[in-house]
């Protein structure tokens, strides 16, 4: 087959799964719809902690991806999945790691940079990693990002003999993060959506855009932020991914697709409204119109219809994780 022939049967089947996705919607089949998407993730899931528990001596998973990939659901949902290969995983986020704001490092304009691995405190980290994997009792830290500083509330942990670390952050595949734990010790993971959708064969929406809705969602929900607010960051964002987090995207073990066929009708009917008040004047209306634009391809889906365990549920809300 050519790759003409190729890329024309991809975009048909594309657009087949549009057709698909609102004809479940509209015909009264969303649960199905949705029982589909989470389907996809249990099984790759699955696969993941076979695979982690078929290679002896891993202590530490260690999960990244860009932002509003849905790393911490992730993180939680692969420890159901060890669980049921009789492992005890505890997990972790590195963002308890974060130094106190006052010595948060700089970036080229003298701001604050949260997106670099050095607003992490680097040696304190490895010190707690290094003391877990031998067995040790570490003090736990969690930081408060209303004060901006981390904090000992006397959280401790030792692991046993079936315990492992699920530990997420956008930094977890950085070398320098755990460069002196034994790589047989560690499993790297890349979660991230990975699956493209084509509308009308000739316009895609690419994953960043997926993440860009995503974070849209749970902007609006946790932080008060509009749409405009976070399209004007969102540059910003994708800046420091292709600098801190992207290059090491070929270190993991294996990757993790957390795309999911019903998203984009659950995303519009938690934004579209909101998109709607971005003022045609402002610089960020081109990409809201062109959101708004994409979104109009899909029926709405209700947020009944998604899992509390659902990754989605990180973004729109009602998790039964602790992510926010």
């Amino acid at each position: 087959m050519s790759i003409r022939s190729k890329s024309n049967t991809m975009i048909e089947a594309s657009k087949r799964r549009v057709a698909y996705i609102n004809e479940m919607i509209e015909s009264g089949h969303a649960a199905e719809l949705v029982k589909e998407g989470e389907s996809y993730h249990e099984e790759q899931l699955k696969q993941i902690a076979q695979d982690i528990c078929s290679r002896k001596g891993v202590k530490a998973v260690l999960i990244a991806g860009p932002s509003s990939s849905g790393k911490t659901s992730t993180s939680y949902k692969l420890c159901l999945a060890l669980l049921e290969q009789g492992k005890q995983p505890v997990a972790l986020s590195l963002d308890n790691w974060f130094v106190n704001a006052e010595d948060a490092p700089l970036d080229e304009e003298g701001k604050k940079d949260y997106e670099s691995v050095y607003a992490l405190d680097l040696v304190r980290l490895d010190t707690d990693l290094r003391g877990l994997i031998a067995g040790e009792e570490v003090a736990l830290p969690t930081f408060n990002f209303l004060t901006g500083t981390r904090e000992y509330n006397g959280e401790t942990l030792k692991l046993e003999p079936d315990n492992i670390l699920v530990i997420e952050g956008i930094h977890a595949l950085n070398p320098i993060l755990t460069e002196h734990i034994e790589a047989s010790c560690k499993y790297k993971i890349y979660a991230a959506p990975m699956s493209p959708v084509t509308l009308d064969g000739e316009k895609w929406i690419p994953t960043t855009t997926h993440r860009l809705l995503r974070r849209m969602s749970r902007d609006l929900r946790t932080r008060g932020k509009s749409p405009q607010t976070t399209i004007e960051q969102w540059q910003s964002v994708r800046d420091g991914e292709g600098k801190w987090i992207e290059p090491f995207q070929k270190e993991a073990d294996a990757q993790f697709d957390t795309s999911m066929t019903y998203e984009l009708p659950a995303i519009r009917y938690t934004v579209e409204t909101a998109l709607q008040t971005v003022p045609s004047s402002a610089e960020e209306y081109k990409v809201a119109e062109q959101l708004l634009y994409y979104l109009s391809f899909f029926e709405g889906l209700e947020a009944s219809f998604v899992p509390r365990t659902s990754i989605l549920r990180e973004f729109i809300g009602g998790s039964q994780f602790n992510v926010g």
